[in-house]
C-alpha cells in the first residue's frame, strides 16, 4: 500500500490530479481559481472570519490553494457561507470545496516560507483566533474559535446582542459593511438595521457575550471612514434577535432558506446568489478581508479609507466589496406610472447628488433609470431612498447595468419620457466641496427650509404648504437666521412628495425655497 503522504514535497502534483468535489467535511478546504498575483494573506482573509487557520499551500501554477482550519466545524461553517455568497479575490470569484485530504503537512515542500510567515502574521495580530470551543459557527455548525478580547463583559452585560448607532453618516453604511468590520471580533449570527429619530442604527447578535463585548471595546468611537460615519456601540437589553427576513435590512446568518419579504424588481442582468442579501453594492458579497501593508482600512467604493482601531487596522474590504465609483446609473422600480415624471425624480434624487439623466421606461413606466454624476452619489441616493413611499407605492433602487442613460435617436418617440438634466442650474453640489455634502438627511416628516427673503412671515409659509394640499403639523423659523425655517408635515411620504413639489418654489425676486429633508424635529 502506498503511504505517501500525498501533501509531502513529492505528491502535491498528485494532490491536486487526485482532488475532486467532496461532500465529507474535512477542516482541509480546495480553492480553486486563484489568481497567481493573489497574495497569501487574502487566502488566509478567507478563513479569518470563521475560525483560527492552522496551514496554507499555494499553488500559483494550478492557480489553486488548500487552507487548513483548526477545526472542521469552522471549515463547514466556510464552506455553507461562500456556497450561497461566492468568495472573491481580485475581482474573481474562488471556488471553495472540501478537501478528501484531512491534513496538510507542508514542512518539505518548497516555497513555504511566505505562507508560514503569513500565518504567524495573522495570529500574532490583536483579536485574532486562540482557542476552540466557544462560539457556535453560522449555519449551526458548532463551535468554531474565540478570539482574544478587553476581558470578561461586565456584570449585568451578559448580553451578545449590540446596539449600533452610526452618527455623521456622510456615507451610506449597509448591512454588510457592519457585518464585515463587526465579524472580526466573531462570528455575527443575526443583523437587524433601521432608522430611528433620523439616525441609521442596528442590532448585532454574536455567537456569545464575549464577542460582542470584545467589539464593544475596540469600536465604540471608532470612524469607519475618515472623519464621518462613527460607531457608537453598547449593550442591547435584548438577549436574541428574531429575524424574519433576508434582505438589505435584516439577515439571519444562520438560515439561509428565510424569505426575502417584500420582493424588489431586478434590472435585467443583475443577477443574486440564493439566499443573499439584495445588498446595495450588488450580489452576494462575502465577508472577505484582505490584508494591506502599510495599515488602514480601505473600501473601494468610498473616496476616503476606513480608519478603525488597531485591531483592525490592517483589514482591508476591498476585492468585491461594492461597484467600481463610475458605476453610477441606478434603476428604480415599483414606481407610480400615473404620477411619476423625469422632473419629479430629478428633484426626488437631486437631495443626494447631481442627477444627470432620468428615463422612465418607455413600455414599463412602473420602472426608470437615473444617472447620477458619480458612483458615490448614486450609493447615497440608493441607501437613502430605496424602500421610501412616493405617489403611494414603495419604490426600489438598486444599481442598474447600464454605465449611462441614453438619450433617444432623433425622431424616435419618447414621449418626453427622458430628460438630459446634465446642465440644470438646479444641481445641489455643483461647487467642489459644497457645505452641502455636510446637511444630507434621510426623507423625514421634517423639511428644512432655506432661501426665504425677509417679507415672507411663517403664516405665508404654512399657507404655502397647507394650499398646496399638505397638512402642516409645526412649523419654526431658526432663531439666530430666519432665511432659514423647519416644517414639521403629517408623514416622511407627504414630505417627500412636499420637497418635489414646493423645492424651488418662487417666493419673490431672486429667492427661490430651497426644501432638504432635516435630521431635527420640532
Amino acid at each position: 500500500m502506498n503511504t505517501t503522504n500525498p501533501l509531502t514535497a513529492n505528491g502535491s502534483d498528485r494532490l491536486f490530479k487526485s482532488e475532486r468535489a467532496q461532500s465529507v467535511p474535512s477542516r482541509v478546504l480546495h480553492l480553486r481559481r486563484v489568481s497567481a498575483v493573489v497574495s497569501e494573506n487574502e487566502v488566509i482573509s478567507l478563513g479569518l472570519p470563521f475560525g483560527k487557520v492552522t496551514n496554507l499551500l499555494m499553488l500559483r501554477a494550478k492557480n489553486q490553494a488548500f487552507l487548513e482550519m483548526a477545526s472542521e466545524e469552522a471549515a463547514v461553517a466556510m464552506v455553507n457561507y461562500y456556497a450561497a455568497a461566492p468568495a472573491h479575490l481580485r475581482n474573481q470569484p474562488i471556488y471553495i470545496q472540501f478537501s478528501n485530504h484531512r491534513q496538510l503537512k507542508t514542512d518539505n515542500l518548497p516555497n513555504q516560507a511566505r505562507a508560514q510567515a503569513a500565518l504567524q502574521a495573522v495570529n500574532a495580530l490583536p483579536g485574532a483566533p486562540m482557542h476552540a470551543g466557544n462560539m457556535v459557527a453560522a449555519g449551526g455548525a458548532g463551535p468554531v474559535t474565540g478570539v482574544e478580547g478587553g476581558g470578561p463583559p461586565p456584570p449585568g452585560h451578559s448580553t451578545a446582542v449590540l446596539r449600533i448607532i452610526v452618527e455623521n453618516l456622510f456615507y451610506p453604511v449597509s448591512l454588510e459593511v457592519l457585518h464585515q468590520i463587526f465579524t472580526k471580533f466573531g462570528t455575527v449570527l443575526k443583523i437587524i438595521t433601521f432608522t430611528r429619530n433620523n439616525q441609521f442604527q442596528a442590532l448585532l447578535q454574536y455567537s456569545d457575550a464575549q464577542n460582542a463585548h470584545n467589539a464593544k471595546m475596540s469600536l465604540d468611537g471608532q470612524n469607519i471612514y475618515n472623519a464621518c460615519c462613527t460607531l457608537r456601540v453598547e449593550y442591547s437589553k435584548l438577549t436574541s434577535l428574531n429575524v424574519k427576513y433576508n434582505n438589505d435590512k435584516s439577515r439571519d446568518f444562520t438560515r439561509l432558506d428565510l424569505p426575502s419579504g417584500d420582493q424588489q424588481p431586478m434590472d435585467p442582468g443583475m443577477t443574486f446568489a440564493p439566499g443573499i442579501i439584495s445588498s446595495p453594492y450588488g450580489a452576494g458579497f462575502a465577508p472577505a478581508m484582505a490584508f494591506q501593508q502599510g495599515g488602514g482600512l480601505a473600501m473601494q467604493t468610498m473616496p476616503a479609507p476606513l480608519s478603525l482601531s488597531a485591531s483592525v487596522s490592517r483589514m482591508s474590504l476591498a476585492h468585491g466589496a461594492g461597484p467600481p465609483l463610475g458605476h453610477a446609473v441606478l434603476l428604480v422600480s415599483n414606481l407610480n406610472p400615473e404620477a411619476v415624471n423625469p422632473q419629479s425624480l430629478f428633484i426626488l434624487f437631486g437631495v443626494y447628488g447631481d442627477v444627470y439623466r432620468v428615463k422612465i421606461l418607455f413600455n414599463k413606466k412602473e420602472n426608470a433609470l437615473v444617472q447620477m454624476a458619480d458612483g458615490t452619489q448614486a450609493q447615497l441616493a440608493m441607501s437613502h431612498l430605496n424602500g421610501q413611499r412616493l405617489h403611494g407605492k414603495t419604490i426600489r433602487v438598486t444599481l442598474s447595468r447600464h454605465q449611462s442613460v441614453q438619450l433617444p435617436r432623433e425622431g424616435q418617440e419618447d414621449q418626453g419620457l427622458t430628460k438630459d438634466y446634465s446642465g440644470s442650474p438646479l444641481h445641489r453640489f455643483k461647487k467642489p466641496g459644497s457645505k452641502n455634502f455636510q446637511n444630507i438627511f434621510p426623507p423625514s416628516a421634517t423639511l428644512h427650509l432655506s432661501n426665504i427673503p425677509p417679507s415672507i412671515t411663517d403664516e405665508m409659509l404654512k399657507d404655502l404648504f397647507s394650499s398646496s394640499g399638505y397638512s402642516v403639523k409645526a412649523f419654526k423659523f431658526f432663531q439666530k437666521d430666519r432665511k432659514m425655517a423647519l416644517i414639521q408635515l403629517a408623514s416622511v411620504e407627504e414630505a417627500i412628495q412636499a420637497l418635489i413639489d414646493l423645492h424651488n418654489h418662487d417666493l419673490s425676486e431672486n429667492h427661490h425655497l430651497r426644501v432638504s429633508f432635516s435630521k431635527s424635529t420640532i
